[in-house]
């Protein structure tokens, strides 16, 4: 498949930086160290392919076996065994509810739902955080690091808890996750402070996201904290999806959902489908983008945004730009105006022009705005398609999903679903699409109470809303939401974005 190989014969994949393609890492420096030194993403130098009869074969298998399948050719210094294990370890039946972990669930003519949020924090982010942690650990020892991982965090609210769940109690480890005070609802909240765990830590952070994953990436790049955290016998690491062994599991379940089709028989050999993608910081559809780079027969990708709709611009004009109005929404982990994992794409776009990219960059930290050229702009059209709605199109949406679909959604999920219908309405050629649907609607219960039941009062108590929600929908309260109302609050922690080195050095037990 490659040209490299290693000492024994095998083949290896090294990764570059998004802004220098001269570096090349195993993937488990990559994982380890989650960002580059130079301030780039790592990227595969080349991505494996999957052929018409490779992707035939799984069909047949089950969600570990495709994700063991999809992992193995890019973790070219783990053996076949540890992939195994880590892939049966983070999908295992006891974590995920129901026959799969990300089931295809099909609502009406030629549209899908691909539900990601069957796992123990009830959202999308638990595909890759609960795999992350076992990637990282196998990570570690392969490079003999020797030092504990100090994982830092920022989240625009479901990254954070899955996360701190993901690593809770590994060992070797220490997670220490920022997120915006009152930028996310309620139960995501809650969630990040009442977690359990004796390496974990959380802190709310007195501005938006932005801030906070500004705030981590400058903590990266700060020489004196990486040596007072070196002194420690600490290295950092991120579980942010600018990390590879992030990301990485999100290509799996796009190729799990056109499977899952075929095995239905909704979709032919070699058939293409849509994907429409309710994303802030770019990380989820660009694993899409990679899957339709390996032969995953994928026609186009939708990239839905809420009022923040910065990508939207981008998708359709080639002209980024952050100095807008910040909007907090009712689809909080979409409030972002800088979303990181776009330099991934624009390196793989430009041929790799890690120069180019750097300029972009450089430009959007100085200026908060960038415009890439006429032929950039040109391969994103082909590939990509945008659309964005506010918070009572978003309401309106659930209440129409639900009404004739009978499909409860949450407000991040009924983003997707209103670009969806709405790109549908003007494609002549129209395809199977599949929504890929980020949390459970009990994650933001008051707000899909308020949109199915304009009437209905909970007051301010959100576990009031959880319970009239299950009554009126007949639907299921997932178990971990349900025990989240008895749970203790552990972390009450707040700072300031220029106070965020300080909580980095208490959590290291350097302050």
């Amino acid at each position: 498949m490659w040209d490299r190989i290693g000492t024994k014969g095998e083949t290896v994949l090294k990764y570059q930086s998004t802004r220098n393609s001269r570096i090349g890492v195993s993937a488990s420096q990559a994982i380890a160290q989650g960002i580059c030194g130079d301030g780039g993403l790592f990227v595969p130098e080349e991505f494996p392919q999957v052929t018409e009869e490779e992707l035939k074969s799984m069909v047949s298998m089950d969600y570990r076996a495709r994700a063991s399948f999809i992992l193995e050719r890019y973790l070219s210094d783990f053996t076949a065994q540890e992939v195994a294990q880590c892939a049966a370890g983070a999908y295992d039946d006891a974590k995920f509810s129901g026959t799969s972990p990300a089931p295809v669930v099909t609502v009406s003519s030629g549209v899908s739902f691909l539900e990601l949020w069957h796992g123990p924090t009830c959202a999308f982010k638990d595909m890759a955080l609960q795999i992350l942690p076992r990637l990282l650990t196998h990570s570690l020892k392969k490079i003999n690091e020797g030092k504990e991982a100090l994982i830092l965090v920022a989240t625009s609210g479901d990254t954070g808890k899955a996360a701190l769940e993901g690593f809770r109690d590994v060992a070797g480890t220490r997670i220490l996750v920022f997120y915006p005070q009152d930028g996310v609802s309620a139960m995501q909240e809650r969630q990040m402070r009442s977690q359990e765990g004796s390496n974990v830590f959380v802190v709310a952070v007195q501005g938006n996201f932005d801030d906070a994953q500004t705030g981590v990436k400058k903590i990266f790049g700060d020489e004196e904290i990486r040596r007072k955290i070196a002194e420690s016998g600490m290295m950092f690491s991120s579980a942010n999806s600018i990390n590879w062994g992030r990301l990485l599991p999100q290509i799996v379940y796009y190729f799990s959902a056109w499977c899952d089709l075929a095995a239905s028989g909704a979709v032919k050999p070699g058939e293409k489908i849509d994907f429409c993608v309710p994303t802030g910081n770019f990380g989820d559809i660009l694993a899409g983008y990679y899957a339709k780079k390996m032969g995953l027969p994928v026609r186009k990708l939708i990239c839905a945004s809420n009022a923040n709709n910065v990508l939207t611009e981008f998708l359709t004009t080639g002209v980024y730009d952050r100095n807008r109005k910040f909007y907090a929404t009712i689809s909080p982990s979409m409030d972002i105006l800088v979303s990181s994992n776009l330099e991934r794409l624009l390196y793989d776009i430009t041929g790799r022009d890690g120069d180019r990219v750097r300029g972009w960059m450089e430009q959007l930290a100085r200026t908060g705005r960038y415009q890439v050229d006429a032929e950039t702009l040109r391969k994103i059209r082909a590939l990509f398609s945008a659309g964005f709605c506010d918070d009572a199109e978003t309401k309106e949406e659930i209440r129409r999903v639900y009404e004739e679909e009978h499909y409860l959604c949450d407000p991040h999920t009924a983003v997707a679903a209103r670009v969806c219908r709405e790109f549908r309405a003007k494609d002549e050629e129209a395809v199977n699409t599949v929504v890929v649907s980020t949390a459970s609607p009990y994650k933001f219960a008051p707000d899909v109470l308020g949109a199915v039941s304009p009437n209905a009062d909970w007051g301010t108590d959100v576990f009031r809303a959880v319970k009239m929600l299950s009554e009126l929908t007949k639907t299921e309260v997932p178990e971990s939401i349900a025990a989240l109302q008895k749970k203790p609050l552990r972390f009450s922690d707040v700072c300031s974005k220029d106070g965020m080195s300080g909580a980095v050095l208490r959590a290291a037990g350097r302050a």
